[in-house]
C-alpha cells in the first residue's frame, strides 16, 4: 500500500530502523484507508461517521477485523498516541470531502496541520520522542510537505473540483477563484502565488531541522530524506516555470539517490535550536501529547516481559469493554 500510494514516503521509510519502519507503515496504512474511504464515498458524512466508529473501537482495544485497524490499534497503544491526533486527521479528510476552501494562509495551515501535521506528530511518537518542541517541529515538517503537494497538484486538484491556494493571495494577484477553476491555465499571476507558497514550505522545512536533531540518531537519515525529497518537488515545480496546471513536477530517480546521500550527511550534522513558536493551529496536537499516557516500551528480559504483560492487562481492563 505504501509502495504504491507514496513513492517518496516509501523511499524515505527504507532508511528507518526496522521497528520504527514497521510502526510507520502501520500508521500509513490506517491513514491511507481512512482517506480512501472518505474520498471514494458518495456520502462523505456517513464515511466520516464510519471512521469515527472504527476509531472508537480501536481506542477501546477492540478494533475491527481489518489489517489496517488492528495494526494501528497496536501502534496507538504501544506508543500512547492520543486519540485527538487521528481524529484531527479524519476531520481534515472531511474538510476535503466538503470541498472546503481556504481564505488565508492561516486557514490553509489549519487544514495542513490536520492532514499532514498529524502524521508528523505520530511519527515523532513512534520514534519515542514526545518533547513539545519536537512535536511542534514535526508538525512544521508535515505542513511543509502538504504545502509542497498543493503547489505540485494545482491542476489535478482543480480538475477534481478542489482549490487549496489561499484565496486572498489569488485576489492580490488579480485572480478570481471561480474564474480560475472555470478556465484552468498557467499564468504569471499563478506563478507568483505558487512561488509564495513554496517559500512558506521552505521556511517550515528549515524550521523543522531542529526537531529532526532531537530524534534518535538512527531515525534522522530517514526524516532528512523525507524533508529533502519533498523539498525537491518544490524545486521541480520551479523548474517547470511554476506551471502546475499542464505539467506535473517529478523528481528523477538519479536525483532521488543523490538526495538520499545528502540526507545521510545531514543527519550527522548539528542543527541550530529553533525558538519559533508552533503553528497556532497545531497547538492542540502538542497539548494532546503532553496530557497523554506513557508508551509501553517493548520488554527484553523474561521478568520485563512478565511485568509488561501484567501492565498491559491492567491498562486494557481500565479502558473497559
Amino acid at each position: 500500500m505504501i509502495r504504491d500510494g507514496s513513492k517518496t514516503f516509501y523511499t524515505a521509510s527504507l532508511l528507518l530502523p526496522q521497528r520504527v519502519c514497521d510502526a510507520s507503515r502501520s500508521l500509513y496504512g490506517f491513514c491511507r484507508v481512512a482517506d480512501d474511504l472518505v474520498d471514494g464515498s458518495s456520502d462523505s458524512r456517513a464515511a466520516v461517521d464510519t471512521l469515527l466508529g472504527r476509531l472508537d473501537r480501536i481506542y477501546r482495544g477492540t478494533p475491527d477485523n481489518e489489517p489496517a485497524d488492528r495494526a494501528f490499534a497496536d501502534v496507538a497503544l504501544r506508543f500512547a498516541i492520543p486519540r485527538e491526533i487521528p481524529e484531527a486527521l479524519i476531520e481534515g479528510f472531511a474538510w476535503d470531502a466538503a470541498g472546503r476552501s481556504y481564505q488565508t494562509l492561516d486557514d490553509l495551515h489549519a487544514y495542513a496541520v490536520r492532514v499532514a501535521g498529524t502524521v508528523g506528530a505520530m511519527m515523532s511518537l513512534v520514534m519515542q520522542v514526545r518533547d513539545p518542541a519536537a512535536i511542534a517541529r514535526a508538525c512544521d515538517l508535515g505542513v511543509a510537505m502538504q504545502l509542497t503537494n498543493i503547489a505540485r497538484d494545482v491542476g489535478e486538484d482543480a480538475r477534481n473540483g478542489r482549490l487549496y491556494l489561499p484565496q486572498d493571495w489569488l485576489a492580490e494577484e488579480g485572480l478570481d477563484a471561480e474564474a480560475f477553476m472555470a478556465a484552468l491555465r498557467p499564468s504569471p499571476a499563478l506563478a507568483k502565488v505558487l512561488r509564495r507558497l513554496l517559500a512558506e514550505a521552505d521556511r517550515l522545512y528549515t524550521q523543522s531541522l531542529s526537531g529532526i536533531a532531537m530524534l534518535p540518531a538512527a531515525c534522522r537519515p530517514s526524516i532528512h530524506a523525507a524533508r529533502v525529497l519533498y523539498a525537491e518537488i518544490g524545486r521541480a515545480v520551479e523548474n517547470n516555470g511554476h506551471d502546475s496546471v499542464t505539467r506535473r513536477a517529478v523528481v528523477p530517480t538519479p536525483r532521488k539517490l543523490a538526495l538520499l546521500a545528502q540526507a545521510v550527511t545531514a543527519s550527522l550534522q548539528s542543527a541550530p535550536t529553533s525558538t519559533a513558536p508552533a503553528i497556532a493551529s497545531a497547538q492542540f496536537l502538542i497539548d494532546s501529547v503532553a496530557t497523554a499516557g506513557q508508551p509501553i516500551h517493548p520488554p527484553r528480559t523474561l521478568d520485563e516481559r512478565a511485568k509488561w504483560l501484567t501492565e498491559l492487562f491492567i491498562r486494557l481492563e481500565k479502558q473497559g469493554p
